[in-house]
């Protein structure tokens, strides 16, 4: 049984910041760089060493479900960001985001390569005027009212109280937003399930005029019949190509881990390793194109897939994504299909991945649903929003927002509308959401009228 301690001490008192966002990956990123050009002073946090969350540290270095056939939906910021990825070399042989035809290809992805990501958005928040600390972490929260007055974060200098104006929750975890009050589902005790993380690693050495993905795939359920592994696991995403001869591997679920116990996280690192050895050596004896490949690293990032969503302003529900609903609020679209992996490794849930995953009525040419404004701010605090896996959805729906893309566009989203609060002295669900789409689609955002 736990016992309580009684913790007080004076910590030093740092600077005043318009913005405070908490959490560096893809809509942390977006949130403070479009806050930073937009003239307000924006302190980015990232518990890390890097930037870019999932991207970068988690090593799902892989965006897919881009266009509607039409035309690339995640715009803005992402846009811009792909574009100089491009320009760096970053993306695979014959990956050009230029080509009208890669454009046009229905739910079109590209891999790329996560350390030059990590340079693009260090580089971006320098121009932009961002402060980054690094290695820090969130540990309170102080409330007036209702309103976030500041932030109490621990880095290798103490404990610092750093005062602000507003805040954004970029956690993924909904840290912030759970100290402060905000109702919110979490995952295994609101819910019946917790969808199991895959802790993700990074390949060299593939032949990729050899490799074949649904190859992969035929070979793998044999060894899952055969016993080759520790788990039955049916469930694989496989190999994704980031480059000329690189690769991720998404292999091996840690089912039952629950990402907000540090005991839990702990020991899912521990076998999420286990699991990538195992998964590389069945790739070097059984897969062509993988018999040289060689691990370069694991990620130093959990591929959470479910902790805590907020209760917000409004949930996004998977009738929205069914309905191809439309809002007058919307600040971006997305089509994504709705991706609820296993939940253990037995038959039943195998079928019920199959028969869901395959039998969902998926967006086809021209088709998207709506990401409303209202799904980042909540009834309790007027300061605060909350950003990319952690914003307002249901449990279904959240399999399809919580992609990288989608969070890009929400955080891009929500900076600019902390600016516009801050500009015009107003909470966050009381701004002019028409200047806030403005601003979006001035910034290239694809936002068609609800």
């Amino acid at each position: 049984m736990e016992t309580m301690y009684q913790f007080s001490r004076s910590i030093r008192r740092g600077k005043h910041y318009d913005l405070i966002v908490v959490g560096g990956g893809p809509s942390g990123c977006a949130a403070a760089i479009r806050a930073a050009r937009a003239g307000k002073r924006v302190l980015l946090v990232e518990a890390t060493g890097a930037l870019g969350g999932m991207g970068t540290n988690g090593l799902v270095s892989n965006w897919y479900s881009l266009s509607d056939g039409e035309q690339i939906l995640p715009r803005g910021f992402f846009w811009e960001l792909l574009l100089k990825l491009a320009d760096l070399g970053a993306l695979p042989p014959g990956v050009d985001p230029r080509d009208l035809d890669w454009q046009r290809k229905l739910h079109t992805g590209t891999g790329f390569n996560p350390e030059l990501l990590k340079m693009l958005l260090d580089d971006l928040c320098l121009s932009a005027g961002v402060e980054v600390r690094f290695s820090t972490r969130l540990v309170d929260v102080e409330i007036e009212g209702k309103r976030i007055s500041g932030v109490v974060t621990h880095d290798v200098e103490g404990f610092v109280f750093r005062p602000c104006l507003a805040a954004i929750d970029a956690t993924g975890d909904a840290v912030l937003a759970h100290m402060s009050g905000v109702p919110c589902r979490e995952a295994g005790r609101d819910t019946e399930h917790i969808m199991p993380p895959t802790l993700c690693a990074s390949l060299v050495d593939i032949d990729f005029t050899r490799f074949n993905r649904r190859e992969y795939e035929k070979i793998l359920q044999q060894a899952v019949a055969d016993n080759e592994f520790t788990q039955p696991d049916r469930h694989v995403p496989g190999i994704f190509r980031t480059g000329a001869n690189t690769a991720i591997q998404n292999a091996g679920h840690i089912f039952g881990m629950n990402a907000l116990s540090a005991k839990s996280l702990s020991n899912g690192y521990i076998l999420g390793r286990k699991f990538v050895g195992e998964y590389l050596n069945f790739a070097n004896r059984r897969i062509p194109g993988c018999e040289n490949s060689v691990l370069v690293s694991t990620a130093t990032l959990m591929g959470i897939r479910e902790s805590r969503c907020i209760q917000g302003v409004y949930e996004l529900s998977y009738e929205d994504f069914v309905n191809r609903r439309q809002f007058d609020d919307q600040i971006g679209v997305y089509n994504k299909a709705v991706d609820i992996h296993v939940y253990d490794t037995s038959d039943e849930q195998w079928e019920r991945y199959l028969g869901e995953y395959e039998s969902q009525d998926k967006m086809g040419a021209g088709e998207y649903y709506g990401l409303p404004y209202r799904m980042l701010i909540t009834n309790c605090i007027d300061n605060l929003w909350v950003v990319g896996r952690c914003a307002s959805s249901d449990v279904k729906v959240n399999g399809s927002v919580r992609d990288q893309p989608a969070c890009y566009v929400m955080g891009e989203a929500a900076g600019l509308a902390a600016s516009i609060a801050l500009d015009s002295d107003t909470s966050a669900d009381s701004i002019d959401v028409s200047d806030l789409r403005k601003e979006l689609r001035d910034g290239g955002s694809f936002i068609p009228e609800s």
